[in-house]
């Protein structure tokens, strides 16, 4: 494939590559790495694009894999960290006081119930309502049937709302 496949087939992904990679990693600088990593990759192994049925797919799985990789590092990396520092770490002030104390506390929540999803149904529940994908391409994306991608997600909901109700 040509460098004009890179730029109208893969750079308009990078966006949702990289919304992926962060909700997964959940630290941006973790997350382009990731990205730039696969970049480079696919650039590199252009001439192999052909023999890929669908690369849309191909780049969704990869950067999944490659995030929970670098999630299993980042893990290791977090227990040399003393906790005050981390929590420094995200420290932005963007709104006033109460506002940040109320969005904070409702992140935490949706994160800490996302947290308690199985894997699948994590990554079907943030591709279909943070990405907007059809049933289809999360399908292809996570590589499980159509079917399977509708009962995840079915129990994914039922569990966020079971989950979201305590708070």
């Amino acid at each position: 494939m040509s460098t004009d496949s890179f730029h109208t087939i893969i750079l308009p992904l990078k966006e949702k590559l990289f919304r992926l990679a962060y909700g997964i990693v959940r630290d941006r600088s973790e997350a382009e790495d990731i990205l730039q990593d696969l970049l480079l990759k696919l650039w590199s192994r252009r001439d192999e694009w052909d023999g890929i049925g669908n690369l849309e797919a191909y780049c969704f799985r990869a950067i999944k894999n490659m995030s929970l990789d670098r999630l299993a590092s980042m893990a290791i990396r977090k227990a040399d960290l003393p906790e005050q520092e981390e929590e420094q770490r995200y420290f932005v002030d963007h709104h006033s006081p109460h506002q940040a104390l109320i969005q904070k506390e409702q992140r935490r929540m949706i994160d800490q119930s996302l947290r308690l999803l199985p894997e699948t149904q994590r990554l079907a529940f943030r591709l279909r309502e943070v990405e907007e994908m059809s049933y289809r391409q999360i399908a292809e994306s996570l590589d499980i049937s159509e079917e399977m991608v509708k009962v995840s997600l079915f129990r994914a909901r039922k569990k966020m709302k079971e989950l979201l109700s305590r708070y």
